[in-house]
């Protein structure tokens, strides 16, 4: 029995799931006081909005699991970075990239949705090489390389788009130089397919994305946890000289690992603008699904099945924050998606500190047991 309760508290991956339920009920705690502050008598209503408006329809639980599909690949872009010692900040411009390539290959050449998706994970790939051979070969730490070519990936999608006719929304009337091109209109095979499910859901958001998403987190899993190669990229990670020493090429592993994680956010970019429900705006601005693939991957710990949960958590969160509205104007409602991610995010330093305290008790237990068993010895002999 008591052996049976030891293995319970080691079990793997405990700390780390306690760590991110603590930081979630945290990060609503605060939340809830800051709708307080800010409208006392509408902060119950909403707050009850927030945690609830996920599960009142089907149309609902379907925008979730809609919005969840990117998050979910741009949190494996960056916790597969993670576990290889890398910090790729980077994911908003692969995204970009990855999410240009699919398109131009739906609007401007024709080509089915599998085909596209191909397509964004090539451009995602591409994307993450450069932060990759700049830290192999020059050292160069990749968070400077890949802030740059997050900008570099917008403004270079810009304009490709802008010269590109064909992708121009030439279906959304004056609007032509705002949008790309109205997805359902110009190559209806270029949408990811719905196999029935919107209307099982009765909603037009719910397509197979996420279970593509699930695909893709079950193959990082393997990689990581179960291939020769994934253990060498988390030697990497964990001890860049030790694993050169070992007879590991660790520069081809940095590039490899960067490329892996561009490819993931790549195809997050192609699930949510090849699902139809919106089109690519041509706007001075990074998009936002790369930088929230930071709080995912931190939520799970950079864990690739646990990034499902998390990125859910999050796609969960927005849909209420939304739900908020009109009680709450919509800037509001972002300060508090903020910080309940952000906080949510802080995880990893709360993990560290179950660790210590768990680690404290089993060394006290342990400096009692012997003292225990002699006197229970000479009980015994008495």
């Amino acid at each position: 029995m008591q052996d049976k309760k030891k293995r319970s508290l080691h079990f793997p991956g405990g700390t780390s799931v306690l760590a991110s339920l603590i930081s979630i009920g945290v990060g609503l705690v605060v939340g809830l006081i800051l709708l307080f502050i800010l409208n006392s008598k509408a902060a119950g209503g909403a707050f009850i909005s927030l945690i609830s408006a996920g599960f009142r329809s089907s149309d609902k639980f379907a925008k979730v699991l809609y919005q969840a599909a990117p998050l979910i690949m741009t949190g494996l872009s960056v916790g597969f970075a993670f576990k290889t010692g890398l910090f790729n900040i980077g994911a908003t411009g692969q995204y970009t990239v990855g999410a240009a390539f699919a398109l131009i290959g739906a609007i401007q050449l024709q080509l089915p949705w599998y085909v596209c998706l191909f397509f964004a994970m090539i451009g995602g790939a591409l994307w993450g090489v450069f932060p990759g051979l700049f830290k192999a070969l020059f050292n160069v730490n990749e968070v400077i390389t890949s802030i740059m070519f997050n900008w570099i990936a917008m403004f270079a999608v810009n304009l490709t788009i802008n010269n590109l006719p064909m992708m121009l929304a030439k279906y959304w009337g004056g609007a032509q130089m705002d949008r790309t091109a109205n997805l359902a209109q110009a190559n209806p095979n270029a949408l990811i397919p719905r196999l029935g499910l919107d209307k099982l859901m009765n909603s037009n958001y719910m397509n197979i994305s996420i279970f593509i998403a699930i695909i893709f987190a079950l193959i990082a899993w393997v990689i990581l946890s179960k291939t020769t190669f994934g253990y060498e990229l988390k030697a990497c990670g964990f001890n860049r000289n030790a694993s050169i020493y070992a007879g590991i090429n660790a520069k081809r592993n940095i590039v490899l690992s960067m490329v892996i994680a561009g490819a993931f956010a790549g195809v997050g970019g192609g699930l949510y603008f090849l699902a139809g429900t919106g089109q690519y705006t041509l706007l001075k601005q990074l998009l936002a699904a790369g930088f929230n693939g930071i709080p995912v991957a931190l939520l799970a710990t950079s864990n690739p099945i646990a990034t499902i949960f998390s990125a859910l958590f999050v796609s969960y969160i927005q849909v209420g924050g939304d739900a908020m509205q009109p009680d709450f104007v919509k800037e509001i409602i972002d300060i508090i998606v903020s910080v309940i991610i952000y906080l949510a995010a802080f995880a990893l330093l709360t993990r560290e500190l179950l660790s210590r305290g768990k680690l404290r008790r089993e060394s006290e237990a342990e400096a009692v047991a012997p003292t225990a068993a002699v006197e229970e010895k000479e009980e015994v002999e008495k």
